[in-house]
C-alpha cells in the first residue's frame, strides 16, 4: 500500500510528552496506524471491521 497525501491524526488518548503516541489515517476502506515518533517507520493497516474489533479488545485490557 502506498502512503502518500494522507491525512494523520493523532489518537485521542495520545499525549504530546508521553512516549506512546499513535497516528491514524483512513485510505479507502483501510485504517492505518503508525508511531507518531517515527513516521516513516512501519505502519500497521487493518479493515475497519477489524480496526473495530482491534479497538474492542484493547479496551478489555
Amino acid at each position: 500500500m502506498e502512503l502518500t497525501g494522507e491525512i494523520w491524526r493523532k489518537a485521542s488518548r495520545s499525549h504530546e510528552e508521553g512516549d506512546a503516541c499513535i497516528e491514524l489515517a483512513s485510505i479507502n476502506a483501510v485504517i492505518v496506524i503508525r508511531d507518531s515518533k517515527d513516521p516513516n517507520g512501519p505502519t500497521l493497516a487493518l479493515s475497519v471491521s477489524a480496526f473495530q474489533h482491534f479497538t474492542s479488545a484493547l479496551k478489555t485490557l
